[in-house]
């Protein structure tokens, strides 16, 4: 039966493609929109109220195009920029005009990095090299707090990268104000003779409360601003010739470990001292150095549980700051996109957790390292090298990722990566081969083939995958071809499951048109199928199909989404599987599940988002709940609130019942974007562990930080009783850029 779903599948692909003709995906325009910086002698002032005579000098910018909800039509609310500079800064006074004023302003918190679509916000993109390909992004929201980026090509993201700059906002009754200072230091651009340069740059600003986005230089909806061949012009700059950058970051640190462990391997007390730091040496505009001693993440955000019920294993994200810092170059690989297209197969060579972190997520000290990465608009390279101290068992480790790519053409580009883990006694080598290719607006396709050796067991296996998309403003196609065989054995990389052949095709249709009904509330209509084969890779045999129908799903004008979906799904078992601790024998399954999706605006003081699924599941039946509630009457106090409830119902070879929770809650007080106290606290009923992470943090001058932190983890062992740890942790850093 599966034959005749993939053949009904690809059927209807083919017919979509062919009525998917969208106009409205445009070309970009061949005269850019202009926006003239003004040079000054002086300084500004950087408070937010654009009080200085010199912003009286300086061209206001040309007006915006919406893009969102009526792509290319005129915005409701208008936003102002100027640009001033001088030998230090470049000084951006953007007013963000709204006829409610204070009033029509969301934020839900001070998180830096905060989530865009629960802020009102202006982010600008920068492409100092004009390759039409990279983009540096600064975003601030309504209340001065930060979020910065880097992008590539519109697809790969450094989220986590924080440059030094500066931002205040006023708010008024008729808009908001931002003014921002970015040092020459933080922006990349070419050492040029001439004494002007025009950058590539656009601006994007998004009225939350009525969920209209607009752009300085206008692009499809399909894409994001980041989509920097769209963008427009940033002239009549003069910046200082670039020279070697160096910022040197030191860090003491005392921390109090108590443990309740029956081992005489632990101390149930220890007091230490810790030092270390990292530099960061901008060696040109293309060139950067990191290096770091004695390496800590005390300040990272802890890891949350997750109880999977499914066979996919499960990729926590990196939370430590050196390795999010240029992570796209280093991790190329397949995975599920935010909006879930493209299939769950994962396959990364290199997964930045495997170096300084043990399989549960606990730390193993680094000794130090260090990074290089060079990018131009012809190539791009970089490696990394880490020392990993032998602790608790976990041996003296090495390892190496290097790091190639070549651009060519458009937006296309081919490039290699090898890993490699060295202890004693066995070394560990990944290499891949990988490309991506922009075949025009619409169309992209990207592939990767990866090999693994590892000496101690004399195995080798290799990965890989193609995946095709189709994007408009109406269709997403996509079909994803994975492979992952059975002695496949990345020890620094991330697979979701290994022995594997992955089929993995899908589409989405976006509908705005005239027959949408209460299209005051309801913004687009967005069904969907999603299919997905896997096959085992040293058999051939199939061992999973899932069709994914999605006949329901409204997105709301506010933000809001509501949803169904329909599951039916074969399984077969060639192993044991034991989800949530209950055994299943090897065996053929089918089933069908339910789920329902639901989020109301997620800007608003109160909001909510869940999800419920039910049906049957192997040979049972299963109940899903996942709740998440956010409470914010301010952007000084959030408290969120996630309830994980899993009821499984005579499922399992002892046709078990059994119900498993997992409820969380976080709170963040803030004084202001710098002074913030946040919470967090997670019980799991499956293992009793109960798990607090307290931090006061205080950004005392721009990424120089004061930190006191409390952690609690308390887990069941199973050859000895409960145990628990607690750790008081003190750390002030101190960044000084020369």
């Amino acid at each position: 039966m599966h034959k005749n779903l993939k053949l009904l599948l690809i059927v209807s692909l083919l017919n979509c493609a062919v009525i998917a003709q969208d106009q409205v995906i445009f070309k970009p325009d061949s005269i850019k929109k202009n926006l003239v910086a003004m040079p000054i002698a002086g300084a500004i002032k950087v408070d937010g109220l654009l009080n200085e005579p010199e912003w009286k000098t300086a061209p206001l910018s040309s007006g915006f195009t919406m893009i969102e909800p009526q792509q290319g039509a005129a915005p409701n609310f208008a936003t102002e920029i100027r640009v001033l500079y001088n030998r230090q800064f470049v000084y951006f006074g953007i007013f963000s005009q709204d006829k409610e004023g204070k009033s029509a302003i969301r934020a839900t918190d001070f998180k830096r990095d905060f989530n865009s679509r629960q802020h009102d916000h202006i982010a600008l993109h920068f492409d100092g090299f004009k390759d039409n390909r990279n983009s540096m992004t600064f975003v601030s929201n309504a209340f001065g707090v930060q979020r910065d980026l880097l992008s590539f090509d519109d697809i790969y993201y450094d989220l986590d990268w924080d440059g030094v700059w500066k931002v205040r906002t006023n708010r008024t009754d008729s808009g908001w104000y931002a003014e921002i200072a970015i040092p020459w230091q933080t922006l990349r651009y070419p050492k040029s003779t001439d004494s002007l340069q025009t950058w590539g740059f656009n601006a994007y600003r998004n009225r939350r409360l009525t969920n209209e986005g607009t752009a300085f230089s206008s692009y499809p909806r399909a894409y994001t601003s980041t989509r920097m061949d769209y963008a427009g012009l940033i002239s009549n700059l003069q910046p200082p010739p670039p020279k070697p950058n160096v910022r040197v970051q030191p860090y003491v640190l005392n921390a109090l470990d108590i443990y309740n462990r029956f081992d005489s391997s632990f101390k149930p007390r220890e007091n230490k001292i810790k030092v270390g730091g990292e530099v960061k040496w901008a060696i040109n505009p293309n060139s950067v150095l990191d290096l770091t001693v004695n390496t800590d993440f005390a300040q990272a955000d802890v890891d949350r549980q997750v109880n999977n019920v499914t066979r996919f294993n499960v990729l926590f994200p990196e939370r430590r700051q050196f390795f999010l810092e240029n992570a796209s170059l280093f991790g190329p690989g397949v995975g599920p996109s935010q909006d879930l297209s493209g299939g769950n197969m994962r396959i990364q060579p290199f997964f930045s957790r495997r170096i300084g972190l043990d399989d549960s997520g606990n730390p193993i000290p680094i000794d130090g390292g260090g990074r290089y990465v060079y990018r131009s608009t012809k190539r791009n390279f970089g490696a990394i090298a880490m020392r990993q101290r032998e602790y608790n068992g976990y041996p003296s480790t090495n390892s190496f990722v290097g790091r190639y790519s070549e651009n060519f053409g458009g937006q296309n580009r081919i490039g290699g990566l090898i890993t490699v883990k060295n202890q004693k006694g066995s070394n560990n080598i990944v290499s891949a081969v990988d490309g991506f290719f922009r075949i025009s607006e619409k169309h992209s396709l990207s592939t990767m083939l990866v090999h693994s050796s590892t000496s101690n067991t004399k195995t080798q296996g290799f990965a890989g995958y193609g995946q095709y998309y189709y994007t408009n403003n109406q269709w997403k196609l996509w079909w994803t071809q994975s492979v992952v065989t059975k002695d496949f054995n990345p020890e620094m990389g991330f697979i979701s499951r290994s022995d594997v052949i992955g089929t993995t095709p899908g589409i989405f249709w976006y509908y705005r048109g005239n027959l949408l009904p209460f299209k005051k509330f309801i913004r687009a209509f967005e069904p969907g199928v999603m299919t997905e084969f896997y096959h085992q890779a040293s058999t051939g045999k199939l061992l999973e199909r899932q069709l994914t129908i999605n006949p329901i799903w409204f997105n709301f004008q506010k933000g809001g989404y509501f949803g169904y979906i329909v599951n039916p799904t074969f399984q077969r078992l060639v192993e044991p599987f034991s989800p949530l601790g209950v055994d299943i024998s090897p065996g053929d399954f089918n089933y069908v599940r339910h789920s329902f999706y639901a989020s109301t605006d997620p800007s608003r003081i109160l909001s909510l988002n869940m999800n419920y699924e039910f049906g049957t599941y192997f040979n049972g039946k299963l109940n899903s709940s996942d709740i998440n509630l956010l409470f914010a009457p301010m952007p000084h106090i959030s408290l969120a609130a996630r309830f994980n409830r899993n009821e499984l119902k005579q499922v399992g070879d002892s046709a078990q019942n059994k119900t498993v929770d997992l409820f969380s809650i976080t709170g963040r007080l803030a004084l202001n974007p710098r002074l913030q106290l946040i919470g967090f606290y997670q019980a799991n009923s499956t293992n009793k562990a109960q798990n607090l992470n307290i931090r006061l943090s205080w950004e005392y001058r721009p990424l120089s930080f004061i930190y006191l932190v409390y952690n609690h983890r308390g887990f069941d062992n199973v050859q000895i009783k409960r145990q628990t740890e607690d750790h008081v942790i003190a750390k002030i850093s101190f960044l000084k850029q020369l």
